[in-house]
């Protein structure tokens, strides 16, 4: 259920913001919905408004238009700020507290406290709770980053490029603590990411930001069934005519192109199921050289 009177996480209606300093807008006439419960993937290329959005979502932020709502609350608002935990790129820590110190910290500044849910983050990663902050690795920062947000025990978390600095293996740590997150209290997430190949297995909801536009808020498997990678002889792209042309890439005479089907599919074409990634990639290369061509 997605509808209008659907349970939502994140709605926006008409949502606007630009930076004064900077001119233009960075996100305009944005209008999606994220149900809740879904572990949902915002992708976007940079200055797509994606660290903007999240922004507004957590009440860092006002809209210039429109609105936005989490969890039919107001950003910002008290009912919002205990329901909602939000963790930027910058991870803000005091570098001179010890970890034990900063969830003490989380304990006092939260109505909601779960002790032992903090702790267990910061303890599956091997850090000693008399370490100061300004001494751990960019992972373990993360992790009590991470164990504050999540012991205030949130109904939808959002995450601003959390892992951006991480390996692969301490990504895969964190993102296993967030599936965990999700699959057992039912914790909405938003998550920015620009690690493609970790969304597919982990999200299940797709918000796409084109030049502070909404291009897509869909279910993932629903936009797998949908599209289709397809490969051919370049004269026979007229047979593709009542599909959209997501986006087309030509080496001589061979085509390929991303194409959101409206049924069945004519002429003489290779065609492969588009994985998630594919369907991403797709979206944030529409509008290059090669185009996006949607066919009448």
């Amino acid at each position: 259920m997605t509808g209008p009177d659907a349970p939502a996480a994140l709605r926006a209606t008409g949502l606007g913001f630009r930076y004064r300093a900077r001119g233009g807008w960075a996100l305009k006439d944005c209008e999606f919905t994220v149900p809740e419960g879904r572990i949902t993937a915002l992708v976007g290329r940079n200055g797509a408004g994606k660290s903007t959005l999240l922004h507004l979502a957590g009440g860092l932020l006002r809209p210039r238009t429109g609105e936005i709502r989490v969890l039919g609350a107001v950003p910002g608002t008290p009912e919002a700020r205990t329901k909602v935990a939000l963790l930027t790129q910058d991870k803000p820590l005091y570098p001179r507290f010890t970890v034990a110190e900063t969830l003490l910290m989380g304990d006092k500044l939260n109505t909601t406290w779960d002790r032992k849910a903090a702790e267990d983050v910061v303890a599956a990663g091997g850090i000693a709770s008399t370490a100061r902050v300004g001494e751990l690795s960019p992972g373990q920062r993360t992790r009590v980053a991470l164990a504050l947000a999540l012991g205030k025990r949130p109904e939808l978390l959002l995450l601003d490029e959390p892992m951006a600095d991480l390996d692969p293996v301490v990504r895969g740590e964190i993102m296993a603590v967030l599936m965990t997150e999700a699959a057992e209290r039912g914790t909405s997430i938003l998550l920015s990411s620009h690690v493609l190949p970790e969304l597919e297995q982990t999200c299940d909801w797709v918000v796409v930001l084109r030049d502070g536009h909404v291009e897509l808020s869909e279910d993932a498997d629903t936009l797998r069934e949908a599209h289709a990678l397809v490969t051919g002889h370049a004269n026979q792209v007229g047979t593709l005519a009542g599909h959209t042309v997501v986006h087309r890439r030509g080496a001589g005479r061979q085509t390929t192109a991303l194409v959101r089907r409206r049924g069945p599919l004519k002429g003489d074409w290779h065609v492969e199921r588009a994985g998630l990634e594919d369907v991403l990639l797709g979206y944030l290369r529409a509008g290059e050289a090669a185009g996006t061509e949607a066919a009448a």
